[in-house]
Parts: structure tokens; sequence; C-alpha cells
């Protein structure tokens, strides 16, 4: 009986002074609105913020479209394909290493638009409409070394533009969607070339089983091993990674 007036008094002070107590505490205050800009700079900070965000959203589309990194992962699909092995290399090794090559393949071009636009942008020097120009004349002399004229010429003609007399004449949204298809093109001839000494391992192996009698067992379980130690000899990794970069020389 104690017990239990002592618990409903301990109920009725808990109820009486809590309140009192967390009325007592300053809670902190969240708000979250859109206020008037006060002046033009305000409303600037805002939009590069939200451009910076935008930029950074399409930053992998950007490098996937306008630079090597096309190339030279389709071409590393086809070697690990054309070898056998599923999943070896993974494919965030394989990825991996195309941006680093990537990386390496841009870095002239990259270093100049950090000394043309990037650094004198950030100095106040020139203006984002300057900076944007100057930095995207790099890009576009990069694509325009490697796209195929007859694939910028079906562009050209699809978005009805008259002949460009130059190749600054070309819009870049023209220039993007050439050199996409022109280097698919060129990552599938590569890739044709490395299935051909793997398919003759593959042919000759299919032969031997079929002589001896051994239909039921796999060609690619006796294959593999084979085409793996022929891309060890020659040294495989050295000589595509060499042919990818000089192809862009």
């Amino acid at each position: 009986m104690n017990k239990l007036v002592f618990v409903i008094i301990a109920i009725i002070a808990i109820s009486v002074i809590l309140p009192s107590m967390v009325s007592a505490q300053t809670l902190p205050k969240i708000t979250l609105g859109v206020d008037k800009a006060d002046s033009p700079k305000d409303l600037s900070v805002t939009l590069q913020i939200l451009l910076f965000m935008t930029v950074l959203t399409l930053a992998p589309a950007i490098i996937i479209m306008v630079t090597s990194f096309i190339r030279i992962v389709v071409v590393f699909a086809f070697l690990r394909q054309a070898i056998g092995t599923n999943q070896m290399p993974p494919n965030q090794l394989l990825i991996g290493l195309a941006l680093i090559l990537t990386a390496f393949v841009m870095a002239p071009a990259i270093e100049r638009i950090n000394q043309t636009a990037i650094q004198p942008y950030m100095k106040a020097e020139i203006n984002q409409q300057q900076a944007f120009d100057t930095g995207i004349k790099p890009i576009r002399e990069f694509m325009l070394r490697q796209v195929r004229e007859k694939d910028l010429a079906l562009f050209v003609s699809l978005s009805h533009l008259p002949q460009p007399k130059s190749p600054d004449d070309i819009p870049t949204y023209v220039l993007i969607p050439g050199f996409v298809i022109s280097e698919l093109r060129i990552a599938f001839q590569i890739g044709f070339i490395l299935y051909i000494p793997f398919l003759i391992i593959d042919m000759v192996v299919a032969s031997v089983l079929m002589s001896m009698g051994m239909m039921m067992l796999p060609p690619i379980m006796i294959s593999l091993p084979f085409k793996i130690l022929l891309f060890v000899l020659v040294d495989g990794w050295y000589l595509i990674v060499k042919s990818l970069v000089e192809s862009f020389r």
C-alpha cells in the first residue's frame, strides 16, 4: 500500500514539474524560407550555387561524352569478353583504369583550361562567358582531331545548318554526337582486332576436343587458361594501354 501511494505521488510530481522545466528551456527554432534579394549580387551567388550543383550532377555524362573515356572503356569491355573471363577484372577496376587513362590523355587540355580559363576567372580577370568560351576551346580541339569528317557531316546535315567554312563554325552540340559515334566506331574496330587471336585459340581447342571425341567437355574450360597465358606472354596490358594512348596523339 505504501509503495502504491509513493508511485502515485511520483507520477503527480513529474506531471507538474516536467512541463515547467520544458517551458523554462529555450529550444532551437529551425526555419526554411525564400527571402527577397537585397541586391543583384545575392541573386548571382544563388544562381552560381545552382549552376555548380547542376554541373556536378552532369559531370559523369560530360566526362563520358567529350573525352577519351568512350574508346578506352569499350575496348576494355571487348578485351574481357574476348578472353572469356566474365567478371575478371571487375567492372570497378576497369572503369577506374579507364578514368585514370582518360585523365592522362586529357591532361594537356585540362592544363590549358586551368591556365586560360579557370585561373583568370578566379582572379576576376574575365567574366563567366569569357571563361566558358576560352575553356571549351581545348575540348573542341581534342574532339575535332578525333572525329571523322563523315560523322561530323551527318549531324551537320541533320541539324539543317549551312555548310561550315571552318571548324569554328561548327556548334558544340553538333560536334559532340559526331565525336561519340566516331569513338564508338574506332573502339569496335580495335575490339574486332582483339578478338582474332583469342578466337583462333577457341577454334583450335574446339577442333582438338572434337577429334578426340570429347564432345561433352566445354571448350571454354580448356581454352581459357591458354588465352590468359597468351595474354600474359605478349604483355597484353602494356600493348593495349600503349596503343590506346598513342591512338589519341
